[in-house]
Order: C-alpha cells, then structure tokens, then sequence
C-alpha cells in the first residue's frame, strides 16, 4: 500500500506569504478557490472579462481578474479550465507572466503529460487532483472532511515543488482524508483510460445496450430503464461504501449467481484485448492527437454524436420516470 500523507505531513507552510491564482471558477475551480480561501491562503481569482462567473466570486468574498493580471500578481498559479482550452490560455495569458521562481499547477497532466503546455524550466510545476468532483471537494471541505487527493510534481526548480503540492492539497481539503504520490504519466494515463473504458464509456454502453435488448426483445421501455439504468446507482453506491463484496452481500443469492455465472459472458477476454488496446493508444498518444485535431476542426464529430446519443430512447424514457421520483433533484441539460 502507498503511503498516504494526511494533514499534518500536508502542512508544509511552503505557501506561507504566497498569492495562489485559480485560473477558472467552474466546477473545480469554484472549489479549490473557496477551500483555499478558508483556510487562510491568499486567493486571486482569473477569468476572461465578461466572464458570468466574474460576479458569482467576488460574492464570494474572492478578489477577480482577468487571467493575465492574476497570472502577474500570483506566486502559484492553477490552471483549471477545459483541457482543450489550457494551451492557447497558457501562451496568451500566463506564460508572459512567469517569471523564475513561480509555480504553475493542474488538476490533471494531460497538457504537461503531451507536450501541450512546455513550461520554462525555471518554474515548479506540480499537480493536486482531488479525485471527485467540485462540488464535492466543496461540500465535503465545509463539513469539515475532505476529498482524497493525488500529488505529483513535474518540474522542481526551487527545490520546494513537492512541498507547495503538499501545503495546496491541505488548503484544499484534501489532505484531510489522505493524499497519494503519483507522477504526470501516470495520472493521466489511468485517469483517461477510466473514463474511456469504464466510468464514462464502458458503463454507458453497457446501460444503453443492456436498455436496447430488452426493447427489442419485446419488453416495456419504462422497466428496461429501471433494469438496466436506474439500478445501477444502488449497485455502485454499495461498491462505494463496501467494495464489491458488500455489494453481493447486499443482493439477493440469484443476483450474486447471475453476477458469477454470467459476468464473464458479458465482459470477455475480447473485452479485455479491447481494453488493452484502448490503453496503448492513450500510452502512445493517439487518443491525444484525435481529440486535439477534432477541437482543431471545430469538433464536428463530438457534436454529432452529443445530439445523436441525447436523442436515444433511454434518455426519453429516462427523463419520464425520473420527474416521478420526488426525491430526485433533476438537472436538465
């Protein structure tokens, strides 16, 4: 097991006296500068003018610029907007204002990791990744718990990288459940090969196919979405709390033998090829490149393929049953 760095190893002070620029106010963004703010950082927050968050930050109680000036004014700046968009704000808004002895930061290595982003080689470059979401990084923090974090440090100029990674992952919250080591290949790697695979693509699939042949196979619409979509929040929500074999405790026995005699059926040493496959494109960067070229060409294809999948029948179906749960806050896209 790695070692976990919790809080009282995270409070290294290497960012006492320092102003943080938290180049963003969406999901991640919001949280990271709120967090930091609260615990006593000094937080400046960068966006475009006209920007809609402009106002929601400073009702916050946060000061805002645009990102140059923040960049300017910063000791460490963090980097959190869209991947596709970092480098050209990096070339026009930041990089003008490094100067040796900064430290530039990200919550994920894709731009470092494929050569995006080549920062100078006086600068520190590290990385927090809290591994949730925004809104969870900020609820958690004002409970008073926090959402586990990786670290890694790219480029250490000063000497002192790996110690700011540390005190900005306690400003943040997360060294309060438990900070991991990692490096920039390592993270990215594993973080997009997740997505592609499993969390993102792989589980949609799955939802959407398993939806498809009971409708096909004569079944009502509505019960196919219960079977195959709605339920799958009960059975990771239990994987979340007790791994997988509280999830098959909690089942009943015909569930747990279905899930033993016929989950191989289903993801099969052909999946698993396919996988590996997926895997070594995102190693050699292929995956890479076609996402940069299709936002190069104006993402025509992510588009059609966005409106083609919002227009499947288990997002109609869907978008019925849930208005019926009264428990469920629903967020139309």
């Amino acid at each position: 097991m790695k070692k976990i760095y919790k809080e009282n190893e995270c409070r290294t002070n290497a960012l006492d006296g320092k102003t943080i620029a938290i180049i963003g106010y969406g999901s991640q963004g919001h949280a990271h500068a709120l967090n930091l703010h609260e615990s006593g950082f000094k937080v400046i927050v960068g966006l475009y003018e006209g920007s809609k968050s402009w106002a929601k930050a400073e009702a916050a109680g946060l000061e805002v610029a645009d990102a140059a000036t923040a960049s300017a004014r910063a000791d460490v700046i963090m980097i959190l907007i869209n991947d596709e968009k970092q480098p050209e704000l990096y070339e026009k808004s930041i990089l003008p204002n490094l100067k040796a002895g900064k430290a530039i930061a990200f919550a994920h290595g894709f731009n470092i990791h494929f050569g995006r982003i080549v920062p100078p080689a006086d600068v520190d470059v590290f990385m927090v990744a809290p591994k949730g979401p925004g809104h969870t990084v900020r609820s958690q923090y004002k409970a008073g718990r926090g959402v586990p974090g990786l670290f890694a440090v790219y480029q250490d100029a000063s000497g002192k990288a790996r110690d700011i990674s540390l005190d900005y992952g306690y400003g943040i919250g997360a060294a309060r459940a438990g900070m991991l080591e990692t490096s920039f290949r390592e993270e990215t790697e594993t973080d997009l090969f997740g997505e592609q695979a499993v969390l993102c693509g792989g589980v949609s699939e799955l939802m959407k196919v398993g939806f498809e042949v009971l409708v096909e196979a004569g079944y009502d619409p509505e019960n196919a979405y219960y079977e195959c979509v709605h339920e799958m929040k009960l059975i990771v929500d239990m994987i979340a709390q007790g791994g997988l074999s509280l999830m098959r405790y909690s089942v009943s026995d015909t569930a747990e033998y279905g899930d033993y005699s016929v989950g191989r059926r289903i993801i099969t040493d052909d999946t698993k090829q396919e996988m590996k496959k997926v895997l070594k494109e995102i190693q050699e960067g292929v995956f890479a490149r076609n996402w940069i070229v299709e936002n190069q060409a104006g993402r025509p294809n992510f588009m059609s393929r966005r409106r083609i999948e919002s227009e499947h029948q288990v997002e109609q179906v869907g978008r019925e049953l849930r208005s019926m749960m009264s428990w469920n806050n629903e967020i139309e896209v």
